[in-house]
């Protein structure tokens, strides 16, 4: 029996329409300088980013008394508004009968290592609180007759705390959070591009005085590059992650992120070893993950060669059809790749399987209207023969439709109408996909209160590097809302954000001025459209699920030597109208060179495969089999346990990339509060600790 939804129902829940911005005031104030006649808007916090964990800082922080402005390159077109998949949740902690707490939850969040343990417990207390305000603000997450809230079981989650409004689960985040933001009269700068971090002394006392920005509407003869400043006491940088590093990604276009220009600033960052890589559809037509229902209803995957030939290379990997089959509906919820499950035949399996069939110039599909064709020799595909858990998941589901297509719709119809919206009828033909970037699971180095190492600058959502090496499908949105939250509370608390900013600081902007007229060139041998086929290239062939020591450190030595052409030449454009995209464009090859050099340092020290990538070398002691036998090309390291209790930082140091290490913070499980004794802290304020000192991220 198949659910009938009505199509109004699954039309709301798929076509979600923004709210419109209100425009901002103009500008008054300007500052003079050498060929420049800049703008300044003065504010308490200049947040840049306004997706999901942007808006929500902004709310929180607003409704505390701070003077909050957003800017956004392209507000609602960001990766939380834009992108996902059908399982892309909030997550929440269970009731008693999975057994779980705040602690088991942290656990879990932190499984994979290299995560600071007092971060996932903060995300595991807050995660209840930021879906009950969600739900308050009008997300229409679903509940069962009696109000219980309906979960599952997603990726690195044996418990089921997920839940989802369907695909558009993010977007309809943004909407209610950006509707409680203009209602708050919060000014949005929209088609504002953020390019240089302002900063004011040095060592211990430095601190940000706003940041600097291209805003075409801006551009006059007196300002030819269009540029605008933001002066501000607070800085919140939540712009997402770099998107555009890889060739092969589900980002939305566009999605650059703030890595590149947190460095310049003299930032530290963390853990950019760590990414998560899975299947989706190619960002040339409509990237999407291709998670939960979509590989949950078992449809036929197959490749085509240049000849048109269809092949089905998966059996040439598992050994029956039923294997076969278990391990495409496994990567429902084994989603992002992972080096060990390439082992005794398992899910990843599946993605080393598709990557090498791009390697060989193939086009890989997925067709919902056959299913999977038999392993040679092997009996043909039937529901019957599946293996225990995939058999009882899709019979608790009533998913028992002859055909693929059949099973999608019953299971989960809205993934058959998102892709229609977008001119793709996956009832009607295959879709084709292939292995692609999806998060950067590091980012900004940030303590308990989202604070950067320096004073006034914090980072939240996936801009912050506060995700070890795995995490829950969906707990990246609930550690947006917990951080956008605690980065509120603790610049109310502090008072650094309740006024605009006052003071000079022209001699600021004038030094960043000039910074980004000496990156510029309009004779320079490089052209932005260079350095993106470098860079893409590069991080997709040598820095994606698969990776070889002499390949990564080859690609550092080609990343550094990129980024000192750069220096020397400058990025050539040819109009004004280019200038942020250039900018762009220098600050994520700088992002790149940091992600290879501390990936080489972690392959060089002996790291070994987790998370995102298998580390291949001919005496790794970890072999994937095939039924056609050994893969002795894809012989990897198997991850140290010791790593797990670490982290890589990353900073820029007079042009060169340094990089060290730091144990993850702890967190006592066996501590307990005690209301009288720990009252107090919260009523002074104690537990913000305000002194005025750069956030410790150690």
């Amino acid at each position: 029996m198949t659910n009938r939804i009505p199509q109004d129902i699954l039309d709301a829940l798929t076509d979600v329409d923004m709210p419109r911005l209100v425009p901002p005031s103009e500008l008054d104030e300007t500052i003079r300088l050498d060929g420049h006649v800049v703008p300044v808007h003065r504010c308490g916090c200049v947040i840049v980013g306004s997706g999901a964990a942007g808006l929500r800082a902004a709310v929180e922080l607003k409704r505390r008394g701070g003077d909050v402005t957003v800017i956004s390159q392209s507000a609602w077109g960001g990766t939380s508004a834009c992108s996902g998949s059908d399982k892309q949740t909030l997550h929440t902690a269970n009731t008693s009968d999975q057994g779980d707490d705040f602690k088991a939850m942290a656990r879990a969040i932190r499984a994979g290592g290299a995560m600071d343990e007092d971060t996932a417990y903060i995300e595991a207390v807050g995660s209840t609180r930021a879906m009950a305000s969600l739900q308050y603000l009008g997300l229409p997450l679903p509940q069962d007759a009696l109000g219980g809230t309906l979960r599952y079981k997603t990726d690195h989650d044996e418990t089921g705390r997920a839940t989802s409004c369907g695909p558009r689960t993010s977007r309809l985040m943004v909407k209610v959070l950006a509707q409680e933001a203009i209602r708050l009269g919060i000014p949005f700068f929209n088609q504002t591009t953020a390019v240089k971090i302002l900063t004011e002394g040095a060592g211990a006392t430095r601190h940000t005085v706003g940041i600097l920005a291209i805003q075409p509407r801006f551009q006059t003869d007196d300002n030819p590059l269009g540029l605008v400043a933001f002066q501000s006491g607070a800085l919140i940088l939540a712009a997402g992650g770099p998107g555009e590093l890889y060739r092969d990604s589900v980002f939305p276009n566009g999605c650059f992120g703030s890595l590149g220009m947190a460095l310049e600033a003299g930032l530290e960052l963390v853990n950019l070893t760590e990414s998560q890589f899975g299947i989706g559809t190619r960002r040339e037509g409509f990237p999407w993950n291709l998670s939960g229902t979509y590989v949950q209803a078992i449809p036929h995957i197959y490749s085509v060669d240049e000849t048109g030939t269809e092949h089905h290379f998966l059996a040439d990997y598992y050994r029956t059809t039923q294997e076969l089959a278990s391990n495409v509906f496994r990567k429902g919820y084994q989603w992002p790749f992972h080096a060990t499950r390439m082992l005794d035949f398992r899910s990843s399996l599946v993605d080393l399987a598709i990557f090498r069939e791009g390697q060989k110039g193939r086009r890989v599909f997925m067709d919902f209207n056959r299913n999977p064709l038999p392993v040679p020799g092997d009996l043909p595909f039937s529901l019957d023969r599946l293996d225990e858990d995939v058999a009882t998941y899709l019979g608790t589901a009533g998913a028992d439709q002859v055909q693929p297509i059949d099973r999608l719709r019953h299971m989960n119809p809205l993934a058959i109408e998102l892709y229609r919206r977008y001119k793709v009828d996956i009832a009607a033909d295959p879709l084709e996909f292939a292995v692609n970037n999806q998060h950067m699971n590091g980012g900004i180095a940030v303590d308990t209160w989202g604070r950067s190492n320096i004073s006034g600058i914090y980072a939240v959502g996936e801009a912050a590097g506060t995700h070890g090496v795995t995490r829950p499908g969906g707990s990246a949105l609930n550690a947006g809302q917990v951080f956008g939250t605690r980065v509120a509370e603790h610049l109310a608390a502090s008072g650094r954000s309740a006024h605009p900013a006052d003071g000079d600081i022209t001699t600021v902007i004038s030094g960043a001025v000039a910074d980004i007229t000496s990156a510029l060139s309009t004779d320079s041998p490089l052209s932005y459209r260079d350095v993106r086929a470098e860079v893409q290239a590069r991080m997709s062939d040598h820095a994606g699920i698969i990776c070889t020591p002499d390949a990564v450190r080859n690609a550092l030595k080609a990343a550094t030597a990129l980024n000192g052409a750069i220096r020397q030449n400058g990025l050539g454009h040819d109009r004004p109208g280019q200038v942020a995209r250039v900018l762009q464009w220098q600050q994520m090859a700088l992002a790149s060179e940091a992600v290879l050099a501390a990936l080489n340092h972690y392959i060089e020290n002996g790291g070994g495969s987790r998370g995102a990538r298998a580390i291949c070398e001919p005496d790794g002691d970890a072999l994937p089999q095939a039924r056609s036998g050994p893969l002795d090309a894809y012989r990897f390291r198997s991850e140290r346990q010791a790593d797990q209790k670490e982290q890589i930082l990353v900073r820029l140091d007079q042009g060169r990339i340094k990089v060290s290490t730091r144990p993850n913070r702890p967190f006592d499980e066996t501590a307990k509060a005690f209301f009288e004794r720990d009252w107090p802290a919260w009523l002074t304020g104690g537990i913000y600790d305000l002194q005025d000192t750069p956030g410790s991220t150690g």
